[in-house]
């Protein structure tokens, strides 16, 4: 049954948006286009394509100039992110993956943004855990080991400044989060759902982009 507004996405519907949403640079299609065509059976964990564009309209909006990325895979959100930052900004990437990175590299290195991405090949925990513990990061982007959700949002809430933003990734999971018996990743996303909205410290709104987004500021 559908309420009020909600309108089902179509492939008509989704085709239309992509239309009117900012386009895909050359190196940002490539870099989509390669990862489907190199890495089929792991294409899925690459961010929509309509959330480029969304990614680099937050950085904008939030005036972000200090970025942390949990879970990079092939680089494409990393990508439009340090797009949108200034200059002089800066992007810290957390995946364990030198091989699917390196597509990322490749992709950073053409659209001439390298110098702004610093990527930490290492257990992303280690890698947060290691920062300052003040409140400096402006964004960041979560779409990593679902298991790990939690503990992610745990280190990067209190290094998080105040109205700084969190979008995490893969918050509906297939449409599995309203399973009562999940288990596996769809039961790891519910718990971080449950523990998301009830964090005092954040103001969220889950939306219904892709599959599911979640973005949270911080009070």
């Amino acid at each position: 049954m559908t309420k009020g507004n909600e309108t089902r996405i179509t492939d008509e519907l989704y085709a239309y948006t992509l239309a009117h949403n900012p386009p895909l640079d050359a190196v940002q299609r490539e870099l989509v286009e390669t990862t489907y065509a190199e890495l089929p059976d792991r294409a899925g964990m690459q961010s929509a394509e309509e959330q480029g564009p969304l990614l680099a309209f937050l950085v904008r909006l939030t005036g972000a100039r200090h970025i942390v990325e949990v879970g990079t895979f092939t680089g494409f959100s990393a990508l439009a992110m340090a797009q949108a930052l200034p200059a002089d900004g800066r992007l810290i990437a957390c995946d364990i993956s030198e091989e699917w990175t390196a597509y990322g590299r490749a992709a950073w290195e053409k659209a001439g943004v390298a110098d702004r991405i610093d990527l930490r090949i290492a257990p992303a925990l280690d890698t947060l855990r290691a920062m300052p513990l003040e409140p400096h990061i402006d964004f960041a982007y979560l779409d990593a080991d679902k298991s790990g959700y939690i503990a992610y949002w745990e280190e990067l809430v209190p290094r998080l400044r105040q109205g700084g933003v969190i979008a995490t990734d893969n918050v509906l999971f297939h449409g599995r989060v309203t399973d009562p018996h999940a288990t596996g990743a769809a039961k790891d996303i519910q718990d971080f759902n449950d523990h998301v909205s009830a964090d005092p410290r954040m103001d969220s709104v889950l939306l219904t982009v892709a599959d599911g987004l979640t973005l949270s500021r911080k009070r």
